[in-house]
C-alpha cells in the first residue's frame, strides 16, 4: 500500500466517505494523537510512533485471554497493530510497540481479516493499539462494514487518545476498552514517556463514554455496547486508583464497569527502574480492591493476582462469584 493510496471512491456513503477524508487529512501534519507531531505521514514522514499512513499487524486470531464479557466463549477476533504512541518501560508487548515487528495490510486487506474472524465465530473485532492510526482504522471498518461486517468493534486503547479523532470514530465503535495508566503527570513522563497523558487521557475517556455509555452486555454476557476501563495495579501505588476511581465515580457514575488487572510484572526497561522492578505486592493488590469498594465501584472484573500469568482470570467483582450483568 503506497503512502498515497486512500481513493475516498472505495467507501459507498457519502456520509462516511465525508468523514474518512477528514480523517485522512489528519495525517498531513499529524495530530492524530496527543503527540501532536506535525509531521507530513502522507509523504513518508513520520513522527513519535514511527508510522506512516500504511497499518502494520503483528498478529490477529481468536483470543480468550480478555475479559469475559469480551472474549466470550467463542473467543475476541484480536487484531494486534504494530507500533504504539507510548513508550512505556514496563511495556509487556514490547516487540510489537518498540520494535515494530509486524506486517503491512492494505485497507481492503485489513477489512478481510475482520470479516475472516467474523466467519471463525469471533464475538467482536478487537483493536489492539489504535490510538496512532485511526485514520486508516476508520477507512478499513467503514469498508469492512459495508462488506458486511457485523460484530460489534472494540477500540482497545492505552487511552492516550486524541478527542477530535475519537470524535471521527462516532457510530464505528461500539466498546471503547481504554486504560487509565495513571493519575499523576509525573510517573506518566517518567514510565510511559507521555506529556499530560492524566490530561488527555481523562477528556478521552468522557468522549468515549459520552459515545457509548455504560458496558451492557446481552443475555449470554457478551459485550455488546459501553465502556470498560482498565486499571493496572503498579507498584508503589503509582498508578494512582484512588484520584482515578474518585474521576470515574464523580463523571461517570458508579455503575462504570472497571477492569482492575493484577498482571503486572517488571520487563523491558523497567527492570533497571527502582520504582516498577517488582511485581505488586499482596497488600497493594488489596488495597486496590479496597480503594474501589470504598468508592462503590462495584461493575466490572477483579483479576487474580497470581504468581504467573499465561492468561488473563478475571473474576467479576460480585462476590458470588458468578458474572454480573451490567446494564
Amino acid at each position: 500500500m503506497s503512502s498515497d493510496s486512500f481513493d475516498p471512491s472505495i467507501i459507498r456513503s457519502e456520509f462516511w466517505r465525508e468523514r474518512a477524508i477528514l480523517a485522512w487529512e489528519k495525517y498531513r501534519a499529524c495530530s492524530v494523537c496527543p503527540r501532536n507531531c506535525q509531521v507530513d505521514r502522507i509523504s513518508g514522514e513520520t513522527g513519535t510512533c514511527r508510522t506512516g499512513v500504511n497499518i502494520s499487524v503483528s498478529a490477529a486470531n481468536l483470543h480468550f485471554g480478555e475479559e469475559p464479557c469480551i472474549s466470550g466463549v467463542r473467543g475476541s477476533g484480536t487484531v494486534f497493530l504494530t507500533s504504539c504512541n507510548l513508550s512505556c518501560d514496563f511495556c509487556q508487548n514490547f516487540p510489537i510497540s518498540q520494535m515494530d515487528h509486524g506486517r503491512e495490510v492494505s485497507f481492503s486487506g485489513l477489512s478481510r481479516i475482520f470479516l475472516d474472524l467474523e466467519k471463525r465465530g469471533a464475538h467482536n473485532i478487537n483493536l489492539v493499539t489504535p490510538s496512532h492510526v485511526v485514520p486508516s482504522l476508520l477507512i478499513a471498518i467503514i469498508v469492512a462494514r459495508e462488506s458486511g461486517l457485523s460484530v460489534p468493534i472494540v477500540y482497545n486503547s492505552n487511552g492516550y487518545d486524541d478527542v477530535e479523532m475519537l470524535k471521527l470514530l462516532d457510530g464505528l465503535i461500539d466498546i471503547y476498552l481504554p486504560d487509565m495508566k495513571y493519575s499523576e503527570e509525573i510517573y506518566a513522563r517518567r514510565i510511559s514517556k507521555a506529556d499530560r497523558y492524566v490530561h488527555f487521557n481523562r477528556l478521552a475517556i468522557l468522549e468515549m463514554f459520552r459515545q457509548v455509555g455504560q458496558l451492557v452486555l446481552d443475555e449470554n454476557g457478551i459485550a455488546k455496547k459501553g465502556l470498560l476501563v482498565r486499571h493496572l495495579i503498579m507498584p508503589n501505588g503509582i498508578g494512582g486508583l484512588l484520584k482515578t476511581g474518585s474521576f470515574i465515580r464523580e463523571n461517570l457514575g458508579k455503575n462504570t464497569a472497571i477492569s482492575l488487572m493484577a498482571q503486572y510484572f517488571p520487563t523491558n526497561r523497567a527492570l533497571k527502574s527502582d520504582s516498577i522492578n517488582r511485581p505488586i505486592s499482596m497488600d497493594e493488590y488489596e488495597s486496590a480492591m479496597e480503594t474501589l469498594f470504598s468508592l462503590e465501584l462495584l461493575e466490572g472484573y477483579i483479576q487474580e493476582k497470581e504468581e504467573t500469568f499465561d492468561e488473563f482470570d478475571e473474576v467479576p467483582i460480585a462476590s458470588s462469584g458468578q458474572e454480573r450483568e451490567i446494564a
